[in-house]
């Protein structure tokens, strides 16, 4: 069985929310540990993947040190999907790495346990998944998903999980290092 390689990986690290339970501010720019959120994602992948991208809807210059910077082409705030959709359209590797700008805490090993079981059971997408649901924005995909993308976007479709689950899906079972999930949504998360 071929190994993935580095090479045939971009990444998307989705930062285009209005941040609104973090007043508004741009959640991936937040200090963190001394560093902004999306410093810890991007150190983590950047010698996992080929290319990194940032979806983001502002601040566009300050995410520019992290990764080339893409913007939804749908208009308003329609979810992560719709930047996981852009990425799919700019992305020029076999695959794409989905994660979040606001999930500091993931590790080298989250990647490699979705690169080896994509490897293994060539799905269409690997997802994480807590031992009760799945979460969908740490995920790798195949990048010729885009059209399929494209048609649940336009019929009107937002969630992840429905899309994914209309995919050869597999999942990751993190339950037992539930850690790297860890989500900051609200500034008292910040002093986790």
């Amino acid at each position: 069985m071929k190994n993935i390689l580095q090479s045939e990986i971009s990444s998307v690290i989705l930062a285009g929310g209005q941040g609104i339970r973090m007043d508004g501010e741009d959640k991936g720019l937040i200090e963190f540990r001394g560093l902004p959120l999306v410093a810890h994602v991007a150190s983590i992948i950047e010698s996992k993947v080929d290319k990194i991208y940032i979806s983001a809807n502002r601040s566009f210059d300050s995410y520019a040190s992290y990764g080339e910077v893409i913007s939804d082409d749908l208009l308003g705030f329609q979810g992560p999907l719709a930047g996981i959709s852009k990425a799919l359209k700019v992305c020029s590797t076999k695959y794409l790495l989905v994660l979040p700008c606001d999930s500091p805490l993931i590790d080298s090993e989250l990647i490699d346990d979705l690169i080896s079981r994509m490897k293994q059971k060539d799905a269409d997408i690997c997802v994480a998944h807590d031992g009760s649901i799945m979460h969908a924005t740490f995920a790798l995909m195949k990048s010729n998903l885009g059209k399929s993308l494209e048609h649940f976007l336009n019929d009107g479709g937002r969630k992840m999980a429905l899309w994914y689950r209309q995919q050869n899906l597999e999942r990751i079972d993190v339950s037992d290092r539930l850690v790297v999930l860890t989500n900051l949504n609200k500034p008292e998360d910040l002093d986790f």
